[in-house]
C-alpha cells in the first residue's frame, strides 16, 4: 500500500472531526434545554460570559462564534431588546461598538448552561476516556490556534 499524503491525512482528519462535530451537535441541538434561548443566543452570552470584564467589541465576537456579522448584529439587537445585553459606543474606537452582558444575560446563560452540560455529558462523556477528552480538547486547540 503506497503511503498516505499530508493533503490525504489532513483531509481524512478534518473530515472525521467535521462529521463527529455534526453528529454530536445533532444530539445537542435536539435536547430539552433550549426553552430559554436559542442555540446561537447562548452562544453569544457564553462567549461574553467567559470575556474580560463580560464584555467584548462586535468585531471580536463575531471572531469567536458561527454567525455572519450581518446575522450578529441582529442577533445582538435582539438580545438588546430581551435585556439579556447591552450595546454602546467603543470609547477607544468612535466606529465600534462594544456588547456587554447584563445580569439577567449571565442568568439565563448559567441557566441554560448547566442543563447544556449534561447534554454535553451524555453525548460526548461516554465515548471518550478522560485521557482521549484531554488530548481531544488539546488537540481542538491547537489546531484553533494555528488559525489565528
Amino acid at each position: 500500500m503506497p503511503p498516505v499524503s499530508r493533503t490525504e491525512r489532513a483531509t481524512e482528519a478534518w473530515e472525521a472531526l467535521f462529521r463527529a462535530q455534526v453528529a454530536v451537535m445533532r444530539h445537542l441541538a435536539a435536547d430539552d434545554v433550549w426553552d430559554e434561548l436559542s442555540m446561537r443566543e447562548y452562544d453569544v452570552l457564553f462567549t461574553l460570559s467567559r470575556a474580560p470584564g463580560r464584555r467584548l467589541r462586535l468585531h471580536d465576537l463575531n471572531r469567536g462564534i458561527l454567525l455572519s456579522q450581518p446575522s450578529l448584529s441582529r442577533l445582538v439587537e435582539r438580545l438588546v431588546v430581551a435585556g439579556l445585553v447591552t450595546r454602546e459606543g467603543d470609547p477607544g474606537d468612535g466606529r465600534g461598538t462594544v456588547v456587554a452582558l447584563t445580569v439577567e444575560g449571565a442568568r439565563r446563560q448559567q441557566s441554560v448552561g448547566r442543563r447544556h452540560a449534561a447534554s454535553i455529558r451524555r453525548h460526548v462523556g461516554p465515548a471518550l476516556s478522560d485521557d482521549e477528552l484531554d488530548t481531544l480538547t488539546d488537540l481542538c486547540t491547537k489546531l484553533r490556534g494555528a488559525q489565528n
